[in-house]
């Protein structure tokens, strides 16, 4: 068996780990590479293999940097099936689309500019038409269940507790006389996060594929991240500003909005508009509603019993492009919560550029900042930045909590291997920047024996095993 490491190698999006056996080709995830625009571009239209080739995909989770290229991915060639969750099928549904739709939309607005500029037109990575006929070969398993492989393999989905329908995928495959467990994490979920049950634990793999984002952090409580946030309201609504969370439509969003409904349950926050600005978060809440098997029992209590976590008074969901402008207009302090989480495309990039200016306001990150984001310049502390071709000066606050995470930290992914130590024949440290997948690979080192091999790939590095 030989795995090739073709995305999340030593950073943190674009996940693409291709196994190959002498009967059948898997890959593990087709995420979007995100970072500067022409350089994502070429590396998101360009496979290092033939999609023809392939025989199946299992998917992890729904979010975009394991999930978005899917559709390329189809339009290159693949006709296999992908194997996912029955929840991760109903997010990725809107996700796709809603990616497509996104890349179609910035596209005719960059072309606009570009036009009067006379410079090259900018083709959409791939349309709705494109993620539709992906989404036709899209297969939902339960957890749990094993299910075939095509040649020789089956595999099981476990709960990652990360997002709605999150797994960690276990894949039994005979080679050459012999039969492998390898063990894929995707993302890992943190223990005792609001909504969702724990992380699954694993045992009896042979071989690990694992996360590493926050592989060098130990993060604070929920509840010190909820104490964070509401601070950061109470301080910006007195200086008469809104507080802009770029949030990520399926998972942080709904998270949240548990949180701030109780603070205003609470009076720890004042009564101030909250805007959901994502058609997509508002779909993907619906989503969630309907999945209660991923809940844990403390949420689908509430769900059944009590007030809606998802809608209360203060909340208004702006779906159309006009109910998203009119939030320009609002005078005095808010909250808009709105998409993508790393503001690289969506509507946050048009609340970054009417609301960076302002010193009253502030952008709040509640969740990881890949490297060569907009997100990450505004963290790293840019004091001019481009949107959409423009140049802004940033006067607005900037803060981040890393409480919100939906990853695991270091200790909790370490205590999630512990359990697996005995059996593993060898590891591999992904999708975490290089100091990040570094400093995991030498906790996990002092934590199993040293006869196990700890690798932290490289680029389209290939490993046999």
């Amino acid at each position: 068996m030989k795995i090739t490491f073709h995305g999340a190698a030593r950073t943190t999006t674009g996940t693409m780990h291709w196994v190959e056996t002498e009967h059948q080709r898997i890959l593990l995830d087709c995420g979007l590479y995100q970072g500067r625009r022409a350089e994502a571009f070429q590396r998101n239209s360009t496979f290092p293999f033939d999609p023809k080739t392939l025989d199946a995909v299992i998917l992890s989770h729904a979010h975009i940097d394991h999930s978005g290229n899917l559709p390329t991915l189809v339009k290159q060639g693949f006709a296999g099936d992908i194997s996912c969750t029955t929840a991760t099928r109903d997010l990725a549904t809107l996700m796709l689309r809603d990616s497509a739709r996104i890349q179609e939309q910035d596209a005719l607005y960059l072309n606009q500019k570009t036009s009067r500029r006379g410079m090259s037109k900018i083709e959409p990575l791939y349309s709705i038409p494109d993620a539709e006929a992906a989404l036709e070969h899209f297969v939902g398993h339960a957890y749990d269940k094993w299910f075939n492989v095509n040649h020789g393999g089956r595999a099981v989905l476990r709960d990652a507790g990360h997002i709605l329908g999150s797994a960690i995928v276990v894949l039994e495959l005979a080679d050459a006389g012999r039969t492998i467990r390898l063990g894929f994490s995707g993302d890992l979920g943190r223990i005792g996060a609001p909504l969702l049950r724990d992380p699954e634990i694993v045992t009896g793999l042979d071989y690990l594929i694992i996360e590493s984002t926050y592989g060098n952090r130990v993060h604070p409580s929920f509840e010190q991240a909820a104490a964070e946030m509401a601070d950061i309201v109470r301080e910006t609504a007195m200086r008469g500003g809104k507080v802009i969370i770029p949030a990520f439509a399926v998972g942080r969003t709904q998270e949240l909005l548990h949180y701030l409904h109780r603070q205003i349950e609470a009076r720890q926050v004042p009564d101030v508009p909250i805007f959901v600005d994502s058609p997509l978060a508002i779909n993907a809440t619906d989503v969630f509603r309907l999945h209660l098997e991923c809940f844990d029992e403390e949420t689908r209590e509430h769900l059944l019993q009590h007030d809606d976590p998802f809608g209360f008074a203060q909340l208004r969901y702006t779906r159309t492009v006009d109910e998203s402008r009119a939030i320009n207009n609002v005078q005095g302090p808010a909250i808009i919560i709105s998409a993508n989480g790393m503001c690289e495309a969506g509507r946050i990039l048009h609340h970054l550029k009417h609301n960076l200016e302002d010193k009253r306001n502030t952008i709040l990150f509640v969740g990881y900042q890949a490297e060569n984001t907009l997100g990450r310049r505004l963290i790293d502390g840019a004091k001019k930045v481009k949107v959409f071709g423009d140049e802004f000066t940033v006067r607005a606050r900037i803060a981040m909590t890393h409480g919100f995470s939906a990853h695991a930290d270091r200790n909790e992914m370490l205590a999630w291997v512990a359990p697996a130590k005995s059996s593993l024949k060898g590891i591999f440290v992904v999708h975490g920047e290089e100091q990040s997948a570094q400093a995991f690979a030498e906790a996990l080192r002092a934590l199993i024996t040293e006869s196990v091999p700890v690798t932290v790939p490289e680029p389209h590095q290939t490993i046999e095993l």
